[in-house]
């Protein structure tokens, strides 16, 4: 779209926590410009060159949230909220017209409605005092047990509603493969224990779920993606931990998701050389090795991983970025990893952070850290089948 090409803004809806944005044309990022305001803290976007539809467009999306033509050619969009949150917009990876706006967790578009419990009033006599608060008890006794019940059949729904889809969680390195190694802690450390939380996360979640190890224990490459396959996964992810020779240490930092596909990218390819090179060690001829990798990359699994792999990293991104400053979100990228190399479904390997980098190191060893990763990938996942599900009509 030309600079001085007015577009039309034709529809605004909150989907998932997000402020949804449909444009007739397609949207340029370059003309959306956000910036902050304090006491009280407000998030403004102003989209240049464009023009509401209608007057009334996104009047009833909320009551706090406000969207208006500011100026000929600008709309501005103002999300209140008590406290400043992280927010990362973002353009859909297949769609030219939308732009999205994460909104904070407890904000006020859109409002839950509330549970109102029903109010009882029976008038009492003292001729029917006795009577009477047999009937209240008896009414009370009811509403308790439809509230017991619609719990327990909502509980079960929400266990059974996954329980075909198996999510198989790969932690990177393991016994004599250490992985990278920064300031006396270890990768293959790191990744399990993050492993282990995800499988706890996405198990609240009713997935079931198969981890490739569970202790400091040794796997070929091969092998893992051989797991999925054999235990009829929907999803495969790997967790690793990165890092970068010692003259860059304090430089390079942040979280990124891969998946498989050839690439240029010089960063990329380092990367992917570094956690290949377990497998690469008595492998057989580099054309050999290339014939595996082209077999698989132009598969229907490839798109199917990349909307897999920016949901993981947008939902890990989100966790992080709520409760730590300066965390930075390294994207999504597609490099040729050799544990992904086989796999018949969506597979995808998460770069947790730098072990190298002394700050993140710190942060990556906490609880509160992993926690807050692992929850971040369980969502990602849960967002990515649910959004497949509808995709296919189920």
């Amino acid at each position: 779209m030309l600079f001085s090409e007015v577009n039309r803004l034709k529809k605004v809806e909150v989907v998932k926590g997000e402020l949804c944005l449909e444009f007739v044309n397609s949207c340029d990022k370059k003309q959306i410009k956000h910036f902050t305001l304090t006491k009280p803290f407000r998030r403004v976007f102003d989209l240049y060159n464009t023009r509401l539809s209608h007057q009334n467009l996104g009047k009833k999306i909320g009551r706090n949230l406000r969207i208006a033509q500011y100026k000929p050619n600008i709309v501005r969009i103002v999300i209140p909220n008590e406290k400043p949150y992280s927010c990362t917009p973002y353009k859909p990876l297949f769609s030219r017209t939308e732009y999205n706006i994460p909104l904070p967790k407890h904000s006020s578009v859109l409002p839950a409605k509330r549970y109102k419990k029903p109010k009882i009033n029976i008038r009492v006599t003292d001729a029917k005092k006795r009577k009477t608060k047999q009937k209240v008890q008896k009414v009370k006794k009811t509403h308790k047990v439809k509230r017991v019940k619609k719990t327990k059949a909502t509980s079960r729904y929400i266990a059974h509603s996954h329980k075909h889809d198996l999510i198989v969680i790969d932690a990177g390195h393991g016994g004599h493969d250490t992985g990278a190694i920064g300031g006396g802690k270890r990768e293959k450390d790191l990744v399990l224990s993050i492993a282990k939380k995800v499988a706890k996360e996405l198990k609240k979640r009713g997935y079931p779920v198969y981890l490739t190890r569970k202790s400091n224990r040794f796997l070929k490459l091969s092998q893992r993606t051989h797991i999925a396959d054999r235990k009829g996964s929907v999803a495969f992810i790997s967790i690793h931990a990165n890092a970068v020779p010692k003259k860059y240490r304090h430089k390079v930092q942040g979280v990124e998701t891969f998946f498989l596909q050839k690439t240029r990218d010089a960063k990329s390819q380092r990367i992917a050389a570094r956690e290949n090179a377990a497998v690469l060690k008595g492998a057989g001829s580099r054309l050999s090795k290339q014939v595996i990798i082209d077999s698989v990359l132009n598969g229907p699994k490839i798109v199917q991983s990349n909307k897999l792999a920016i949901d993981v990293q947008r939902r890990i991104m989100t966790n992080l970025r709520s409760q730590y400053r300066g965390v930075k979100d390294g994207g999504v990228r597609h490099a040729p990893f050799y544990v992904l190399v086989g796999a018949s479904r969506p597979s995808i390997l998460v770069e947790v952070g730098y072990i190298s980098h002394p700050k993140e190191r710190k942060r990556l060893f906490t609880s509160r850290y992993q926690n807050l990763i692992a929850k971040g990938i369980a969502e990602g996942v849960s967002n990515y089948l649910n959004n497949r599900k509808k995709e296919i009509d189920f």
